[in-house]
């Protein structure tokens, strides 16, 4: 009985330790990144847009890695010092008063830190945002190949990445971290160097970076598992996506871009134009 009772006790510490692992955040009201794709057709009537080759340098979609440098174009005109501007910290610390960010990209980890309390997970930090390129070259040289990029071909150099941590411990382990893996997805943020993807994307897992691209496609990139690199590759396969995502439809589209190229959008819907940084644009139709 003895034997009983203590093989009892034993399996259920190691059910509540791996529920404790698990950590399954869903009981507030964060979104869930739903991003199932289907392909469809382009528009072929609509609204005419003239896209010239400098949009395929602009935009929340551009690739930056060791092939594809920032295009002075690229770097975001909102980066504001995150520390001056009050209003844009809300539920979140800063590791010091250097930290500087895109003013949309911090309003929108704000509200997904916001989405994130809700489940009880509230010990976010900012530890470092856009870096200008001596900044970005002191850290390269410091990190080395693995953990850093040069100056001009870091997502760091653009103003849409962040390096976000807690208070409460490293990121890997960290409810922030694992909130953020879970639900960031579903707020236009992607962990940018996942652990399985090192191959592709050249730099060893780094579970405090993040980049924002914008809904929908950090809902269909954390559905499909799929890196930036990944992620443009397939539109570039596909051409025209449609995905819902949090009931609301989208629409996908890749277009190769020479010196100037017309391109049609619905007449009715709001749409984004954004660039791959390597040799077209991406359009995206709003709901």
């Amino acid at each position: 009985m003895i034997k009983r009772v203590l093989g009892l006790g034993i399996l259920v510490l190691l059910c509540l330790a791996a529920m404790h692992q698990l950590q399954v955040f869903g009981d507030g009201n964060a979104r869930q990144a739903d991003g199932q794709v289907q392909t469809s057709q382009p528009h072929t009537d609509g609204k005419a847009v003239n896209v010239t080759q400098d949009q395929i340098y602009q935009g929340n979609l551009v690739l930056v890695n060791k092939e594809y440098p920032v295009h002075k174009l690229g770097v975001q005109t909102d980066v504001v010092s995150v520390f001056r501007h009050k209003e844009l910290v809300k539920g979140y610390g800063l590791l010091d008063n250097s930290v500087q960010l895109s003013e949309r990209v911090a309003r929108e980890f704000a509200a997904m830190v916001e989405a994130a309390k809700q489940d009880g997970v509230a010990h976010f930090i900012i530890s470092s945002g856009y870096r200008d390129k001596a900044e970005q070259n002191r850290l390269y040289k410091e990190m080395g190949p693995d953990y850093a990029l040069p100056a001009g071909y870091s997502e760091h150099n653009l103003g849409l990445a962040l390096d976000i941590g807690s208070s409460k411990g490293e990121m890997g382990q960290a409810a922030e971290g694992k909130w953020l893996k879970q639900h960031a997805g579903a707020y236009g943020f992607i962990l940018r160097y996942p652990k399985d993807k090192v191959a592709i994307t050249g730099i060893q897992y780094e579970p405090w970076h993040f980049r924002f691209v914008g809904l929908p496609h950090s809902a269909i990139m954390q559905k499909n598992g799929f890196t930036l690199e990944e992620y443009l590759d397939f539109l570039k396969e596909k051409k025209t996506v449609s995905t819902t995502v949090n009931g609301e439809s989208y629409e996908i589209a890749y277009y190769p871009v020479g010196k100037k190229k017309t391109i049609y959008v619905p007449a009715n819907h709001p749409y984004e134009i954004s660039g791959n940084n390597v040799d077209g644009v991406i359009v995206t139709v709003f709901p």
